[in-house]
Formats: structure tokens, sequence, C-alpha cells
């Protein structure tokens, strides 16, 4: 068997073994206990209990103390993996993040030895990978979330028409509607039946989702209940906006479909080739590293790599 592929094995089962006892070991640990103080205690006290209990960013104690101190990285990473519809706690994201980096920097030290620097540089950009897919997770979610919005606006409309009030529409967005529409509002009207006060309860839902038709909607719930006036006209009409604004929307990103795939294309060439390159004649990458013109001309050859990225990413997004 392949030698390198070996070595490659070793390090993944280390790192996984490593992973295990550290992240999923211990966050199972504190699940199972939290079951039995569940099972065993009052349900009023255990619901008291869990009410005062603040948001726990890892079951490492160490990290999480170091993560509740560090509240400028945490909160952001903390609202992303919620706009994700993920359950990862930070430290989790954080300790796989830190885990894809270093097992890059060992493997890419190893395989190109001759080129030791790059090392870091390869940890680091592995290490962006968890966010990414957790930024496009998001973005899909969000999206979702405005296809199925008119539809919940509409659903809340006529319920008011019937004869309800606004938070058992709410209550029938959250049964009937699949997510991610659906279980935000369940969450929304579960906590206003706790006793949040609803202006609050909306205000924070406006702040969690990014969304534009979010915000539209809080504001002509908030106005309506200020001001009075017939808020199943309104949401009538809202929805409406909503429907055109994303029927806008997907016209869009058909349009530029084209200047994003080619963006893309553009952007991951360089940097793959530049890999192959290394993997396959690694002797002719060392001009670009020993010799000071070679340095000029990768530096310049960066720059106006990222400077071309930032062009096309400004002439493809296009504001709706």
């Amino acid at each position: 068997m392949n030698i390198p592929f070996l070595i490659f094995i070793g390090v993944f089962a280390i790192i996984a073994g490593a992973y295990y006892l550290l992240v999923v070991l211990p966050e199972s640990r504190s699940q199972s206990d939290l079951r039995r103080r569940l099972k065993s205690e009052d349900p009023k006290q255990a619901e008291l209990r869990l009410l005062k209990k603040e948001y726990v960013f890892s079951s490492i104690e160490m990290l999480n103390t170091v993560l509740a101190k560090l509240e400028g990285l945490s909160s952001p990473l903390r609202t992303l993996l919620d706009q994700a519809g993920l359950t990862l706690t930070v430290g989790t994201f954080v300790l796989l993040s830190t885990t894809i980096f270093f097992a890059s920097a060992i493997l890419a030290e190893w395989y190109y030895h001759a080129v030791w620097w790059l090392a870091l540089p390869a940890g680091a950009l592995t290490a962006l990978i968890p966010l990414f897919v957790v930024r496009f997770l998001r973005k899909q979610r969000m999206y979702k979330f405005d296809e199925q919005f008119p539809e919940a606006v509409d659903l809340i409309a006529r319920a008011m028409r019937a004869g309800h009030a606004f938070p058992t529409g709410l209550k029938m967005v959250g049964d009937e509607l699949p997510p991610p529409v659906g279980a935000e509002f369940r969450s929304l009207y579960e906590k206003q039946n706790f006793g949040a006060p609803l202006p609050e309860m909306l205000r924070a839902f406006a702040e969690r989702i990014p969304s534009l038709d979010a915000r539209f909607f809080v504001t002509a719930v908030l106005t309506q209940r200020e001001a009075g006036g017939n808020l199943a006209e309104v949401l009538d009409r809202l929805a409406a906006v909503m429907r055109d604004r994303f029927r806008i929307k997907r016209e869009v990103r058909v349009r530029s479909a084209h200047g994003r795939i080619s963006a893309f294309v553009l952007a991951g060439l360089p940097p793959t080739l530049a890999v192959f390159m290394l993997s396959s004649s690694p002797e002719n990458m060392q001009v670009l590293i020993t010799d000071p013109l070679g340095i000029k001309l990768a530096v310049v050859a960066v720059t106006l790599q990222v400077i071309g990225m930032l062009v096309v990413r400004k002439l493809v997004d296009i504001e709706y």
C-alpha cells in the first residue's frame, strides 16, 4: 500500500479521535445529564433552571469561558449558526475549524516540505471551509424563507379575517407551514406564549432573520399596534409586495447566473493551477519563492486576483 496514503489515514485517525474525545463525547455526556435531571426533577423546577441558564458556547469549561469573554467573536458565530438552522455550538465550530487547520498544515508541510512556509496559508484557507459551508447553508435557508414568507403572511391575514387573534395566526403558521418559516414562527409564538412581550419578540425576530421582508412585516405589525387600523388588509398588501420582490429576485438570479459562474471559475483557476504545479513540478515553482523578481510577480498576481474578484462580485451583486 502507498506510504503517503497510510500517513494520511494515520493523521486523520488521530484528528478524528481527538475531535471525538474533546467535542462529541463531552457534549453527549452533558445531554445525558440534562435528560437525567429532567426525568428526576420536578418539571417546574427544571423549567426554571433552564430559563435561568445562560447560553453555553461549549461543553468544555475552559473553552466556554474563553468564548464567553470573546463576545465579539462568539456572538456573530452564534448568530450565523442560528440563521443557518444548525444545532452546532460555537465551541464545536471553533474546534472543527482548528482541527482542519492543523490537519491541513501538517499534511501540507509533509507533502511540500521544500516549501514549508506553505503550511500556514494552506491551513488557514482550509480552516475557512466550515465558515463558507455555514454561510452557504444560511444563504439557502434565507432564500427558502423569502419564498415561504408571503404564504405565512397570507395565512395570518386570513386567520385574522376569520376572527382569530394575531398570536393565533402565528401558531397556525408554525403548525401548518414547513421549515424554515414554520420553525421561526413556532419559536416566536412559544416565546410570547410563555409571557415575553410580543413587540420585543417581533424585534428579536427581525434581528434574527436577515431579510428585508421580515423587517417590513415587523414594522407593519408594530405600527398597527400603536396607531390602529385594519391589520389583515395591511398584511394582504404586504404579501403581494413580497411576492413581487421575490419574483424580481429570482429573475435577477437567473440573469446573473452566467456572471456568477464565470467569476467562480476565474477566481478558482489560478489557485488550482498553483496547487497542481506544486504537486507535479515543484522545482519550477521555486522561481516564485527564491528569486526576488518571482516574489514580486507573485505578490502582484495575488493582488490583481483579489481586486478582480472584488470587481466581478460587485458587478454580479445586483440590488433589487
